[in-house]
């Protein structure tokens, strides 16, 4: 399942919400340096859908605050 994702780097307060079926808009500490940000962005989307890591891969927008993940179940 792929589902659309708006990033917001460098908050000071972590936040995942659903926008729709497949968008989510969420929120990291991280910042966009380093692929930092993606990979919690990852861990959030593990922890939100229950599963674990290995299951959530970044399809598209490594460089964009616009991202589509693919949901393996």
């Amino acid at each position: 399942m792929y589902i659309k994702v708006k990033a917001t780097p460098g908050v000071k307060k972590e936040l995942i919400t659903k926008v729709s079926e497949d968008t989510f808009r969420v929120s990291v500490k991280e910042k966009a340096e380093r692929n930092m940000a993606n990979g919690r962005i990852r861990e959030v989307l593990a922890e939100y859908f229950a599963l674990p890591l290995s299951k959530i891969r970044l399809v598209s927008g490594h460089r964009s605050p616009s991202k589509i993940f693919d949901i393996l179940k």
